[in-house]
């Protein structure tokens, strides 16, 4: 499976508290996200503001699109949400 990530600017909904951003799986354009919390959790940001999560978001991409190439690896390619738990699950067994 080919997953890559086009360097497009993300999408923050307030009202769903997530940042939105695309991948490319094997070709096809899959919308994926992560929560506002999963953000504050784990990389930095300060609030639900928008500032606060899409610089967070900026911050750590590469750790995030990490994070979701694994999940859409695990899922077979179906749309991803980063939440926090599974943030916390990945890191820790990235490290070991």
């Amino acid at each position: 499976m080919q997953i890559t990530f086009p360097k497009e600017a993300p999408e923050y909904s307030g009202r769903e508290l997530i940042v939105a951003f695309p991948a490319l799986v094997n070709g096809e354009r899959i919308r994926c996200s992560i929560t506002a919390e999963a953000l504050e959790d784990h990389f930095g940001a300060a609030s639900p503001r928008l500032e606060d999560m899409v610089g967070a978001f900026d911050a750590h991409r590469p750790r995030i699109e990490a994070a979701t190439r694994r999940l859409l690896s695990e899922t077979g390619g179906q749309c991803a949400m980063l939440r926090s738990g599974y943030v916390r699950f990945y890191e820790a067994n990235a490290r070991a």
